[in-house]
Protein backbone atom coordinates (compact mmCIF):
# COMPACT_ATOMS: atom_id res chain seq x y z
CA UNK A 1 0.00 0.00 0.00
CA UNK A 2 1.45 3.32 -0.88
CA UNK A 3 2.39 5.94 1.76
CA UNK A 4 0.78 9.25 0.98
CA UNK A 5 3.30 12.13 2.66
CA UNK A 6 1.22 15.39 2.68
CA UNK A 7 3.48 19.25 2.82
CA UNK A 8 1.96 20.78 5.67
CA UNK A 9 4.87 23.52 5.87
CA UNK A 10 3.64 26.94 4.16
CA UNK A 11 0.41 28.41 3.94
CA UNK A 12 0.28 28.74 -0.01
CA UNK A 13 -0.94 25.76 -1.88
CA UNK A 14 -1.72 24.47 -5.29
CA UNK A 15 -4.37 21.48 -5.89
CA UNK A 16 -5.70 19.27 -8.18
CA UNK A 17 -9.12 17.62 -7.53
CA UNK A 18 -10.22 14.64 -10.08
CA UNK A 19 -13.85 12.96 -10.19
CA UNK A 20 -14.09 9.75 -9.40
CA UNK A 21 -13.23 7.64 -13.04
CA UNK A 22 -12.98 11.26 -14.71
CA UNK A 23 -16.97 11.55 -14.85
CA UNK A 24 -17.16 14.96 -16.33
CA UNK A 25 -20.10 16.36 -13.89
CA UNK A 26 -18.64 19.20 -12.65
CA UNK A 27 -19.46 22.08 -14.93
CA UNK A 28 -23.56 21.49 -14.90
CA UNK A 29 -25.56 24.07 -13.57
CA UNK A 30 -26.35 21.86 -10.14
CA UNK A 31 -22.68 20.90 -9.92
CA UNK A 32 -21.17 24.02 -9.86
CA UNK A 33 -23.97 25.52 -7.20
CA UNK A 34 -23.93 22.90 -4.98
CA UNK A 35 -19.27 22.87 -5.48
CA UNK A 36 -20.07 27.01 -4.63
CA UNK A 37 -22.21 26.30 -1.66
CA UNK A 38 -19.56 23.46 -0.38
CA UNK A 39 -16.87 26.20 -0.63
CA UNK A 40 -18.50 28.64 0.90
CA UNK A 41 -19.98 26.54 3.85
CA UNK A 42 -16.19 25.43 4.00
CA UNK A 43 -14.86 28.77 4.84
CA UNK A 44 -17.07 29.82 7.21
CA UNK A 45 -15.79 27.46 9.72
CA UNK A 46 -12.13 26.56 8.23
CA UNK A 47 -11.10 30.33 6.31
CA UNK A 48 -9.32 30.18 3.22
CA UNK A 49 -8.32 32.32 0.47
CA UNK A 50 -8.77 31.29 -2.88
CA UNK A 51 -5.60 32.93 -4.99
CA UNK A 52 -6.49 31.04 -8.60
CA UNK A 53 -9.14 28.55 -9.48
CA UNK A 54 -10.53 26.53 -12.54
CA UNK A 55 -13.20 24.57 -13.18
CA UNK A 56 -13.13 21.69 -15.97
CA UNK A 57 -15.90 18.97 -16.66
CA UNK A 58 -13.58 16.06 -14.60
CA UNK A 59 -11.42 17.95 -12.02
CA UNK A 60 -10.43 21.07 -10.84
CA UNK A 61 -7.76 23.32 -9.95
CA UNK A 62 -7.30 25.45 -7.17
CA UNK A 63 -4.19 27.28 -5.18
CA UNK A 64 -5.74 28.24 -1.60
CA UNK A 65 -3.96 30.65 0.93
CA UNK A 66 -4.83 29.30 4.18
CA UNK A 67 -4.37 31.63 7.84
CA UNK A 68 -0.77 31.56 9.44
CA UNK A 69 -0.16 28.70 11.33
CA UNK A 70 -2.99 26.49 10.02
CA UNK A 71 -1.72 24.02 7.15
CA UNK A 72 -5.27 21.55 7.45
CA UNK A 73 -6.38 21.50 3.75
CA UNK A 74 -7.11 17.79 3.95
CA UNK A 75 -10.18 18.51 5.96
CA UNK A 76 -11.11 21.40 3.91
CA UNK A 77 -11.06 18.97 1.32
CA UNK A 78 -12.69 16.35 3.07
CA UNK A 79 -15.68 18.79 3.78
CA UNK A 80 -16.19 20.25 0.71
CA UNK A 81 -15.99 17.39 -1.37
CA UNK A 82 -18.63 15.63 1.11
CA UNK A 83 -20.79 18.35 1.56
CA UNK A 84 -20.64 18.33 -2.64
CA UNK A 85 -21.88 14.80 -3.08
CA UNK A 86 -24.18 14.95 -0.61
CA UNK A 87 -26.42 18.31 -1.98
CA UNK A 88 -25.27 17.10 -5.30
CA UNK A 89 -26.78 13.60 -5.30
CA UNK A 90 -30.07 14.98 -3.64
CA UNK A 91 -30.24 17.34 -6.47
CA UNK A 92 -30.40 14.49 -8.86
CA UNK A 93 -32.18 11.89 -6.59
CA UNK A 94 -28.80 9.06 -6.65
CA UNK A 95 -30.00 5.89 -5.06
CA UNK A 96 -27.72 4.81 -2.30
CA UNK A 97 -25.00 2.24 -3.26
CA UNK A 98 -22.59 -0.34 -1.32
CA UNK A 99 -19.96 2.90 -1.84
CA UNK A 100 -22.34 5.27 -0.07
CA UNK A 101 -22.89 2.35 2.83
CA UNK A 102 -19.23 2.54 3.75
CA UNK A 103 -19.60 6.41 3.38
CA UNK A 104 -17.35 6.19 -0.01
CA UNK A 105 -18.84 8.57 -2.33
CA UNK A 106 -18.66 7.85 -6.19
CA UNK A 107 -17.98 11.22 -7.39
CA UNK A 108 -14.60 12.00 -6.62
CA UNK A 109 -11.54 10.22 -6.55
CA UNK A 110 -10.34 9.83 -2.97
CA UNK A 111 -6.87 11.55 -3.33
CA UNK A 112 -6.06 15.03 -4.29
CA UNK A 113 -2.69 16.45 -5.57
CA UNK A 114 -0.58 18.61 -3.58
CA UNK A 115 1.53 20.99 -4.19
CA UNK A 116 3.12 24.08 -1.99
CA UNK A 117 4.14 26.90 -3.60
CA UNK A 118 7.73 27.62 -2.94
CA UNK A 119 7.82 31.42 -3.49
CA UNK A 120 6.34 34.22 -5.72
CA UNK A 121 7.60 32.64 -8.92
CA UNK A 122 6.10 29.34 -8.02
CA UNK A 123 2.75 30.61 -7.27
CA UNK A 124 2.71 32.50 -10.61
CA UNK A 125 3.85 29.65 -12.58
CA UNK A 126 0.88 27.62 -10.71
CA UNK A 127 -1.86 30.45 -11.37
CA UNK A 128 -0.85 30.69 -14.98
CA UNK A 129 -0.75 26.74 -14.99
CA UNK A 130 -4.52 26.96 -13.96
CA UNK A 131 -5.62 29.58 -16.19
CA UNK A 132 -4.24 27.95 -19.84
CA UNK A 133 -5.81 24.64 -18.37
CA UNK A 134 -9.01 24.42 -20.23
CA UNK A 135 -6.64 25.31 -23.78
CA UNK A 136 -4.20 22.65 -22.38
CA UNK A 137 -7.37 19.89 -22.49
CA UNK A 138 -8.59 21.53 -26.08
CA UNK A 139 -12.19 22.97 -24.09
CA UNK A 140 -11.25 26.09 -25.44
CA UNK A 141 -8.77 27.88 -28.17
CA UNK A 142 -8.78 30.99 -25.94
CA UNK A 143 -8.39 30.88 -22.27
CA UNK A 144 -10.85 34.37 -22.36
CA UNK A 145 -13.50 31.66 -23.23
CA UNK A 146 -13.36 29.37 -20.61
CA UNK A 147 -16.09 30.70 -17.95
CA UNK A 148 -15.43 28.99 -14.79
CA UNK A 149 -12.27 30.56 -14.22
CA UNK A 150 -10.76 33.22 -12.37
CA UNK A 151 -8.93 34.59 -14.91
CA UNK A 152 -11.30 36.98 -16.04
CA UNK A 153 -10.72 38.64 -12.52
CA UNK A 154 -7.07 38.45 -12.94
CA UNK A 155 -7.39 40.28 -16.46
CA UNK A 156 -10.13 42.89 -14.28
CA UNK A 157 -7.45 43.61 -12.03
CA UNK A 158 -4.58 44.11 -14.67
CA UNK A 159 -2.35 40.97 -13.94
CA UNK A 160 -3.40 39.68 -17.35
CA UNK A 161 -4.47 40.97 -20.98
CA UNK A 162 -7.35 39.70 -22.52
CA UNK A 163 -5.52 37.58 -25.17
CA UNK A 164 -2.97 35.89 -22.83
CA UNK A 165 -2.61 32.18 -22.97
CA UNK A 166 -1.81 30.18 -25.62
CA UNK A 167 -2.09 26.30 -25.68
CA UNK A 168 1.91 25.74 -26.20
CA UNK A 169 2.99 27.48 -22.64
CA UNK A 170 5.70 25.22 -20.99
CA UNK A 171 5.23 24.44 -17.59
CA UNK A 172 8.01 21.81 -16.95
CA UNK A 173 8.17 18.27 -16.31
CA UNK A 174 6.54 19.20 -12.83
CA UNK A 175 3.47 20.21 -13.94
CA UNK A 176 2.62 16.77 -15.92
CA UNK A 177 1.66 15.15 -12.94
CA UNK A 178 -0.79 17.73 -11.77
CA UNK A 179 -3.37 15.71 -14.48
Amino acid sequence: MSRYRRNYEGNTFFFTVVTFNRQPVLTGESARKCLRESIEITRRSQPFHIIAFVLLPDHLHAIWQLPDNDADYSSRWQKIKSLFSKSWKKSLDVPSSSRQKRQEQTIWQRRFFEHTCRDETDLNRCVDYIHVNPVKHKLVEKVRDWPWSTFHRYVKSGHYPEDWGKSNLWFGDEFSKYE
